[in-house]
């Protein structure tokens, strides 16, 4: 079935980036290391131990966190909204996951994310625009379809891929600042050929690690939207909120710039697309969601 084949390709395809991702980390810190002392290994280790510093502080950043930055609140029972509580006490217990804490953020614009590091720290939030905007079908869609990234861990996902970000952007910059104060020779063992390769490969690391973290995004984007659309098996109500989402140009006003890949739809509308976009082609994620 095409749904199922959707959602193992984009897994295998996420480990593969993942994969990538953390050799490219570790490269990064090679080249360091060869630039300033002419040795890889020192590099490969302080690459490796500041990843996992840096990530372990990222992930430790809590849901209420992100969700103030979005001024988003709190709904604690069915009483405060009746439908949008169901729907999502509905959407997790068909994806056998504990259910997630319901937010709402008092924005016009139609749009939602999730958050939390596993199933059982998942939270979800919409715009008052989004059960404004939909039918029952299609917001059931978009919960679904985030109610699935909870169950994927995909929020963990993109904050070990953002904390590896940081980490090479680090690396790059002391790199940078150490070559540009030393006054000292290089080492004699150093390659001229490698040395080059390694300082273009620190100047161009930042760039790099941004697009394979953009990658990771997108990818797991169309993961969610199989995935949703498994639990509701109404792929077409997912692609018809999609079409009416992305058709409106207003930006989600509470929406912060780094938490923008979180949401369903890029909430600033800026229309970007290619290797820096977070979210992929909508129009490619509804052709994909009617071919379901």
């Amino acid at each position: 079935m095409i749904l199922y084949e959707q959602i193992r390709k984009n897994k295998t395809k996420t480990v593969f980036i993942v994969t990538f991702f953390v050799a490219f980390v570790l490269v990064v810190g090679a080249a360091f290391s060869y630039v300033m002392y002419g040795d890889l290994i020192s590099g490969v280790i302080l690459a490796a131990l500041l990843s996992v510093v840096y990530v372990s502080i990222i992930l430790a950043s809590s849901t209420n966190v992100v969700m103030r930055m979005n001024h988003a609140r709190e709904i604690k029972s069915a009483e405060q909204h009746r439908f949008l509580w169901h729907t999502v006490e509905n959407m997790a217990m068909v994806a056998r996951i504990q259910m997630p804490r319901v937010f709402i953020i008092k924005d016009e614009s139609p749009n939602a994310f999730a958050t939390g590091m596993s199933p059982k720290s998942g939270a979800v939030a919409v715009t008052t625009g989004l059960m404004d905007t939909l039918n029952r079908e299609e917001l059931e869609g978009v919960i679904a379809h985030e109610i699935a990234h909870i169950k994927n861990y995909d929020v963990r996902l993109s904050t070990i891929a953002l904390a590896l970000v940081s980490v090479i952007a680090i690396i790059s910059d002391f790199g940078s600042r150490m070559l540009f104060f030393s006054r000292g020779g290089r080492n004699q063992k150093q390659s001229p050929v490698v040395l080059i390769i390694a300082l273009v490969l620190l100047i161009v690391a930042p760039l790099i690690a941004m697009m394979i973290n953009m990658a990771i995004s997108r990818n797991r984007e169309y993961l969610a939207d199989a995935s949703g659309a498994e639990l509701t098996r109404n792929p077409w109500a997912l692609a018809s909120a999609l079409e009416k989402i992305t058709g409106v140009r207003t930006p989600v006003k509470e929406a912060s710039s780094s938490s923008a890949p979180l949401y369903f739809s890029d909430p600033l509308k800026k229309g970007m697309k290619g290797l820096f976009s977070t979210h992929p082609d909508p129009r490619e994620r509804i052709k994909r969601l009617k071919e379901m």
